[in-house]
């Protein structure tokens, strides 16, 4: 094999390999040949490159890279990325910034591996307006942790355990508040537009940060931040917003009062509407407390977070109702509702009332739910687990979780069950970020105020953010 190295340079360069003769396996089959690969900075991020390839005779190519001229510097890999007419685009993520590295194109087929020679690549500097974080504890999950950092920052990022920023991408007018990985491997996030009181949509991020397309909601309604679900095959479920001017006269409200419902829409590929829910045609007004609809507009059930279970049903939190509803999601019917002036269940080693202006709703497993009791405490927001029972219903508090010292958040905050029977929760703008073990024992945190975090959500990885995980 004859081989050169061309175009070096600082965040780029070029490999080309030229072979004498094609090289033949045992079993007779002609082996991998790597003929031209580029690495290439990522214009999203400076922690990430772009290694394209074109080889012949391969099933697929991956990257192996390590720290240059320090020795005893261990080296990694990236997954294995499959070619395409005998090219490839494989990701390399979770560099260090200002770093020299020195990467090896590895070429597999025909039970063969192939490495190429060495291939530069030097990172840049973070950008100055970064935030920066500091994580300890004791015994965290493996895995890294994603977050937007409120209206403070312009930045969405992915940081380690001990706080390293180790993904980042910059949103010139504001990253909104959610910033989501998701079951098909890919992020989403709901930026603000420029323009006021235009469609709000949500963006799909590849792991390189490079926007693949919008995300709304159909019949012109506006996209609510709050959550959203890819599947497989590019539809997903979407929280919107629709407002209607009702006469709340005769319910303690005005005559022309501007009512803002959740509407719930299972959208298609192609942007066509599979399903839509719309509380205007199973709610009352009054499910809303007399306080809340008194004045010109109304946020009458802000949903807040939406899930779906194993028979295809939906599991969704509307905050100003203090209610979790499940709907069967082909017929649109509500099987059951739990909390706030309509629930249907009793409650058992519960305080009352039992949550109150809930977020991050989530379900794990067939019969429990876990949630941030906002303000069932108005003196301490917590993290709480219910075994649920829709045979008998009766709603059980399992487990509950809280800050020491305790905090409040009104708005915002999340909770995600992790396996082992832990949990990561974020108490909003209370500015906490901790994980607990299955003994309510504190294992991880963001040290510090992080800011106001809507959500904190764990992934085991950079290549596949939210394959596997949980929601």
């Amino acid at each position: 094999m004859i081989a050169a190295i061309v175009g070096r340079g600082a965040g780029v360069g070029t490999l080309a390999v030229a072979l004498a003769s094609c090289a033949v396996e045992p079993n007779g089959l002609p082996a991998p040949r790597i003929e031209v690969a580029t690495a290439a900075a990522n214009p999203n991020n400076v922690l990430s490159a772009v290694v394209t390839v074109t080889a012949h005779h391969a099933d697929s190519v991956a990257v192996r890279f390590r720290l240059a001229g320090v020795p005893g510097a261990s080296a990694d890999r990236t997954p294995s990325v499959s070619l395409v007419d005998q090219t490839a685009v494989i990701p390399v993520l979770g560099l260090e910034p200002s770093r020299s590295y020195e990467f090896h194109v590895v070429a597999f087929g025909a039970g063969a591996e192939v490495v190429g020679q060495p291939l530069d690549f030097e990172t840049g500097a973070l950008p100055v307006d970064l935030p920066s974080f500091v994580a300890s504890g004791q015994n965290p999950a493996p895995g890294f942790v994603t977050i937007a950092v409120g209206s403070a920052s312009n930045y969405v990022v992915v940081i380690d355990n001990a706080g390293r920023v180790v993904w980042y991408r910059h949103f010139p007018d504001g990253t909104g508040l959610n910033f989501m990985a998701q079951p098909t491997g890919h992020y989403v996030l709901r930026p603000p537009t420029p323009t006021a009181g235009d469609i709000e949509p949500w963006v799909e991020l590849d792991p390189l940060g490079n926007i693949v397309r919008t995300l709304t909601c159909a019949s012109g309604l506006q996209p609510r931040p709050h959550d959203l679900i890819l599947e497989p095959g590019g539809a997903y479920w979407i929280l919107c917003d629709e407002a209607r001017t009702m006469d709340l006269s005769a319910d303690g409200g005005v005559a022309n009062a501007k009512v803002t419902g959740t509407v719930i829409q299972h959208v298609g590929a192609a942007g066509e509407l599979l399903f839509q829910w719309s509380p205007f045609d199973h709610f009352a007004i009054t499910d809303l407390p007399a306080a809340d609809r008194t004045g010109a507009t109304v946020n009458w059930t802000h949903g807040n977070a939406i899930s779906v279970d194993a028979d295809g049903n939906l599991l969704v939190s509307f905050r100003s109702l203090n209610e979790i509803t499940r709907i069967d999601g082909r017929t649109g019917a509500v099987l059951w509702r739990l909390g706030g002036l309509r629930n249907e269940f009793t409650f058992i080693d519960t305080p009352q009332p039992a949550f109150v202006h809930q977020h991050g709703v989530r379900l794990d497993g067939a019969s429990e739910i876990v949630l941030l009791d906002n303000i069932g405490n108005p003196s301490e927001s917590r993290a709480e687990r219910y075994w649920i029972d829709a045979s008998t219903h009766t709603a059980r508090l399992q487990q509950t979780y809280g800050s020491t010292p305790a905090v409040v958040t009104e708005i915002g905050g999340s909770v995600q069950p992790l396996t082992s029977g832990r949990t990561l929760v974020s108490f909003g703008t209370a500015g906490r970020v901790e994980e607990y073990d299955a003994a309510d024992q504190l294992q991880w945190h963001i040290e510090g105020n992080p800011g106001y975090v809507f959500r904190a959500q764990r992934i085991h990885s950079l290549y596949q953010p939210g394959i596997g995980d949980p929601r």
